[in-house]
């Protein structure tokens, strides 16, 4: 199974997110910053990014341009995962580089559907 990538500052989105994606195989580690995000997917280049977009400091679309642009992570697929449901936010996290856009709260199924499209 896959590694997968947590950037998300609540621990209880990154606990509910951690526990669907355990309980189907895939490791996990996380961040609870974009800076420190970046830091760790350079170091650790997992399979997979589950990016959340409102954070303290550097936002997740912020990141995800600057994975998708750093050629050392370019590769790196980038899921948004967010509250921000708005047509207008989706549309901007794909430009930024992401591959999917998912909204909180996270259907188990509609994850694990994307994440098997990109894995």
């Amino acid at each position: 199974m896959a590694n997968i990538f947590i950037v998300d500052d609540s621990p209880t989105e990154v606990h509910v997110l951690k526990a669907i994606l355990e309980k189907n195989g895939h490791t996990v580690e996380s961040a609870d910053n974009a800076e420190a995000g970046i830091e760790r997917i350079t170091a650790k280049q997992p399979d997979l990014v589950l990016m959340d977009v409102v954070m303290p400091g550097m936002n997740g679309f912020q990141a995800t341009r600057a994975l998708t642009k750093a050629p050392e992570t370019a590769n790196i697929p980038i899921i948004i995962v967010t509250t921000k449901d708005q047509e207008t936010d989706k549309m901007w996290g794909l430009r930024q580089g992401a591959k999917d856009y998912i909204t909180k709260p996270v259907d188990e199924a509609l994850l694990l559907e994307k994440l098997s499209a990109i894995l």
